[in-house]
This record gives C-alpha cells, sequence and structure tokens, in this order.
C-alpha cells in the first residue's frame, strides 16, 4: 500500500511539473517579438464563418471561417524570424448553422459568396462527349451499366436498382462524394447512407435557355437534362464564361471548406 501511495504521488509531481513546463513554455512563447508580431496582424488574414441558410426542408451551404493557428504559423516563421504573411498557417472555423449538421436538408445551389456554378449532365450521349473532348468539369449521373472508372467527370450514384452495388464501386476507387441528385426512385436510399442530398435550381431542357440564362449566379447548379440541344449546351457556356463564373465539379460547389487560406 505504501508503495501504492509512492507511485501516486510521483505520477502527480511529473504530471504537475509536465503542466508547469508547458505552462512556461507558453508564457515565453507568448512575449516573443514574432509571437506578438503575429497576434496583431493575423485578424487582417481571418476570414468569419458563412451560416448555412435554411428554409423549411432545403438550405444552401455555408463556409468556414478561416483562422491563423498561431503557434504553427510561429513555428513556420521562426526560422527567418520575420512576419511574413505567405507562411501563415491556417485552422477552417466550422459555422454554426452547418450543411454537416444538416444532411437530411436539400441543396439547391451552393453558397452565393463562390463565384462559381457546376453543372450536371444526365446522359452519355454527345454532350457528354463534347465536356470530355473539351475537358470541361461537369459530374454526370451514372448507374452500373455507364459507370466509367476514375473518367473524368465526376460520377454521381443515380442507379436506382443497384444503387448498394454502385456506392461499392465508387468507394472502390475512391471516387464516392457521397452525393445525391434527387429523384423519387432513389430519395430513400440516399437519405439511409446519409449522403448529401441535391436538387438543382435550374434544368435546361430543349427551350428554354433564355430562362436559365437569365438566372444564371454565383453558385448556380444546373441539370443538363438529356432533352437538352448541343447547340444550347454551347450557349450556355459562353454565358457562364461571360459572366466570369467558374465551373467546377458539384462536390466542389456543395462544400463548406474555404479554399481561400
Amino acid at each position: 500500500m505504501k508503495k501504492y501511495y509512492q507511485y501516486l504521488g510521483l505520477a502527480m509531481i511529473m504530471a504537475f511539473s509536465f503542466y508547469y513546463t508547458e505552462k512556461v513554455a507558453s508564457i515565453v512563447l507568448n512575449k516573443n517579438p514574432l509571437m506578438q508580431e503575429i497576434k496583431k496582424e493575423k485578424k487582417s488574414y481571418e476570414i468569419e464563418s458563412v451560416n448555412a441558410i435554411i428554409d423549411g426542408e432545403y438550405i444552401i451551404p455555408g463556409l468556414n471561417g478561416i483562422e491563423v493557428n498561431e503557434t504553427e504559423t510561429y513555428y513556420n516563421m521562426q526560422s527567418e524570424a520575420t512576419f511574413n504573411k505567405y507562411f501563415l498557417v491556417y485552422d477552417q472555423v466550422k459555422p454554426e448553422i452547418s450543411l454537416e449538421n444538416n444532411k437530411d436538408k436539400i441543396i439547391t445551389k451552393g453558397n452565393s459568396k463562390l463565384h462559381k456554378v457546376s453543372l450536371i449532365l444526365e446522359s452519355n450521349g454527345v454532350i457528354k462527349d463534347y465536356f470530355v473532348s473539351n475537358k470541361i468539369k461537369a459530374s454526370i449521373l451514372v448507374d452500373k451499366a455507364t459507370y466509367q472508372k476514375k473518367g473524368f467527370l465526376e460520377a454521381i450514384n443515380n442507379d436506382k436498382d443497384n444503387f448498394k452495388s454502385l456506392e461499392n464501386s465508387l468507394n472502390e476507387t475512391r471516387e464516392n462524394k457521397n452525393i445525391c441528385v434527387l429523384n423519387a426512385d432513389i430519395k430513400d436510399k440516399c437519405l439511409k447512407y446519409h449522403n448529401y442530398l441535391v436538387e438543382p435550381e435550374l434544368v435546361l431542357k430543349e427551350s428554354n435557355l433564355i430562362d436559365i440564362k437569365k438566372n444564371i449566379g454565383n453558385g448556380s447548379i444546373i441539370l443538363i437534362s438529356n432533352r437538352a440541344k448541343l447547340s444550347d449546351v454551347k450557349l450556355l457556356l459562353k454565358e457562364i464564361n461571360y459572366k466570369d463564373l467558374e465551373m467546377v465539379f458539384l462536390s466542389e460547389i456543395i462544400t463548406e471548406e474555404n479554399k481561400e487560406g
């Protein structure tokens, strides 16, 4: 019993010693001129998070904030012993209202602070060939028969009969973005697998190009239906370029990760 108390006392002394050493090191570090400059300057480079917007069953994703990691930044700048904004190290700060906590809600568009749009192809015809041959970023709805491993376009599981099997295939190739573009046949499966639920705000069909062009803006998600004409798709792409919007994969427009840091 005596040895037990000896060991316990030794453990407490070691724990206190470790805590005290850490505390002293922290005080010394905070008094360092470089660390003081980092603390003074960091606010100029930080970005506040943006909450997701929820409207009933629908959601527009938020954006993470960007916060300077003081300690990592200090060690990154230590060799030069001078402040340099190019050596800042950032942490992502999750918004209070986040898509990640509301995955049962339906995404209609990306955050309006993003100067980006995302196109989703409904079928595998000439429109798909045009996107692939011109290296234009887009996502495409696939089933087991049409899925091509590690193709140029981002594959989105849309197989009502073989949903689980295709999920496994996408997982094996590390292509699964865990996104569903909703229709009545797969919604329950999407909810079961906790996938992100997307219902595009805009759908290009055979005769509504003018309306689509008028409504394209930051964060737009546009479904190119199998009824759309390639000639209209080309005009749509010109409009996107004219508005100086970047075309990205669906997974990139719904993510809350902030690329500014």
